[in-house]
């Protein structure tokens, strides 16, 4: 099913994920709801903030950005209670947007190189490295699980030059091609 993406305003976007167990309800049904949802959406990417829950939950595939590039590899993964436990490597800015902030895109400094752990489906415990792309869609998901936006991590200009953009977007202002819940005022 095709939920509705949560956009900025919503206080939700702002909450740290709690902790998911594995007698969570409908967990699979949720997760191939996310996958649907941001594949409607044209995403590589899905927190569960983005749709209006707080959990430490992500959903990533980047395997389509890399077919795009011919290259074979990517990953397409959920993400259960993560948590990075490392980030190496020299900052590489590259453009983001999100789902969440419509129409608003900006060069995000990020390391390159990442060590996570998570639990799959089955609740089973990963420790795995990723680097390059994945390694950032990986982060910027994370990040949602712990309230956090890409554009809290654009430069002071950029800033200032979005600023009207977020407004009307709180606003209602804003005209994609997916389902979309704006906050009430």
């Amino acid at each position: 099913m095709i939920l509705p993406i949560y956009v900025y305003g919503q206080p939700v976007l702002k909450k740290e994920g709690m902790e998911v167990t594995s007698d969570y309800p409908d967990l699979k049904q949720l997760i191939e709801d996310m996958y649907e949802t941001m594949y409607n959406a044209n995403g590589v990417g899905l927190a569960a903030q983005q749709i209006g829950l707080n959990l430490k939950l992500f959903v990533v595939d980047t395997i389509q950005i890399k077919k795009e590039e011919k290259e074979v590899k990517g990953i397409k993964k959920a993400f259960i209670n993560a948590e990075i436990l490392a980030e190496e490597g020299e900052e590489w800015a590259y453009e983001e947007g999100c789902l969440s902030i419509p129409d608003i895109r900006g060069e995000v400094e990020r390391q390159p190189t990442i060590r996570i752990r998570y639990q799959d489906e089955s609740f089973n415990t990963h420790e795995e490295t990723y680097d390059g792309i994945d390694a950032r869609v990986i982060q910027h998901e994370y990040d949602h699980t712990l309230g956090k936006l890409f554009i809290e991590k654009l430069g002071a200009v950029k800033k200032q030059l979005i600023k009207r953009k977020l407004e009307n977007i709180k606003r209602g202002k804003v005209s994609v091609d997916y389902r979309i819940k704006f906050a009430k005022f």
